[in-house]
C-alpha cells in the first residue's frame, strides 16, 4: 500500500488534536490569566510593600520581606493558627476519605430509593458553600463540644501526649463538620467503583476469594488514583472553607491598624505555601500506590 503524504497546507493529526484541545480550554486559560494570575502577581507585589489606601491612590512603600518575617517570627497568633490548620487538615483528610469510601460502597449496592440516598449525602456540599453553614457554625450545630467535656473522655485526653491531645479533641468535637465535606468524594468514589469490571470479581470468586479479600486485592488498588484525587480535593476544600480560622484572621488584618493589605498579602502567600506542602506530602504518600 502507498503511504499518503500530507500536502504543505495540511495539518498533522497530532497537531489538529492539540489545537482542538487548546480550543476547549482557551476560555478557561483566558479567565485564569485575567481573574487569577494577574491578581496573584499583584498580591505578591503588595506583600513586598507597606500598602496605604487613600481616597486618591494606593501608596506602596517597599519593605522587601519584612511582612513575611513579621508573620512568621513576631505574630504568634498566625503561626499557631497555621499549625492548628495543618494538624486539623491531616486529621480530617483520612476520616473524610474513609467515610466517603464506605458510603460509596453502600450506594453502589442495588436497593430501592438509591437515588434519594445519593441526594441526601450530596446535600451538605450545597449547605457548606453558602451562608447557611456560617449560621450553623455560630449556633454550634456543626460540632459537639459537650463530648470532649465528658469525664471519661477528659480522663482519656489527659493521658495522651500533648501533640496528640489537640487533634483527638478536634476529631471528637468536630466530626459532624468533617463528614459534611465528603459529598463530592462520595460521588467520585462511586463513579470509580462503577468502572471496575464485574468479571474481575467473578473470577476472584471462582478462585475462592471472599468479599473481604476482593476488597483489599481488587477494589482498593483500583481506587488508588481516585483516592489521590479525593485527598487533594479534600485539602483544597478544607483550606478555602469560609469558616477557616486562618482565612478569617488574614481577612481581619487586611484593614487593621497594625496590619494592612501588604501584611495580609504576605500571610496569604505563607498560607498558600503551607497548603502546597500538605498537598505535596499527601501526593508523595499516595502516588506510589497508584503505580503498582
Amino acid at each position: 500500500m502507498k503511504k499518503t503524504r500530507l500536502s504543505r497546507h495540511e495539518i498533522k493529526p497530532a497537531t489538529r488534536e492539540a489545537l482542538q484541545g487548546l480550543a476547549f480550554v482557551f476560555l478557561w486559560l483566558l479567565g485564569f490569566a485575567l481573574f487569577t494570575l494577574l491578581p496573584l502577581v499583584q498580591t505578591f507585589l503588595y506583600s513586598l510593600n507597606q500598602v496605604t489606601v487613600t481616597a486618591e491612590e494606593i501608596q506602596l512603600v517597599p519593605v522587601q520581606w519584612a511582612n513575611y518575617a513579621r508573620a512568621l517570627f513576631t505574630d504568634p497568633t498566625f503561626v499557631d493558627l497555621l499549625i492548628e490548620y495543618a494538624i486539623e487538615t491531616l486529621v480530617s483528610v483520612p476520616i473524610v476519605l474513609i467515610f466517603a469510601l464506605i458510603i460509596a460502597l453502600f450506594l453502589n449496592l442495588r436497593f430501592r430509593l438509591k437515588g434519594v440516598f445519593r441526594t441526601i449525602f450530596f446535600l451538605p456540599v450545597i449547605i457548606t458553600s453558602g451562608p447557611v453553614i456560617r449560621e450553623l457554625v455560630e449556633q454550634g450545630v456543626a460540632s459537639v463540644p459537650q463530648l470532649a467535656n465528658l469525664t471519661l473522655i477528659t480522663q482519656f485526653l489527659t493521658q495522651l501526649p500533648s501533640y496528640l491531645r489537640a487533634p483527638i479533641q478536634y476529631l471528637l468535637t468536630s466530626f459532624i463538620i468533617i463528614f459534611w465535606f465528603s459529598g463530592v468524594q462520595v460521588l467520585i468514589y462511586l463513579a470509580s467503583l462503577q468502572k471496575i469490571d464485574p468479571s474481575v470479581y467473578e473470577a476472584a470468586s471462582i478462585d475462592g476469594a471472599s468479599g473481604w479479600v476482593s476488597f483489599w486485592k481488587i477494589t482498593l488498588p483500583a481506587l488508588s488514583g481516585t483516592t489521590l484525587v479525593n485527598a487533594i480535593y479534600t485539602i483544597v476544600t478544607l483550606s478555602h472553607f469560609s469558616e477557616n480560622k486562618v482565612i478569617k484572621y488574614i481577612y481581619s488584618q487586611t484593614y487593621a491598624v497594625q496590619g494592612g493589605i501588604g501584611y495580609a498579602s504576605a500571610m496569604s502567600f505563607i498560607y498558600f505555601a503551607v497548603l502546597l506542602l500538605l498537598i505535596g506530602g499527601i501526593y508523595l504518600l499516595i502516588a506510589p500506590q497508584t503505580r503498582k
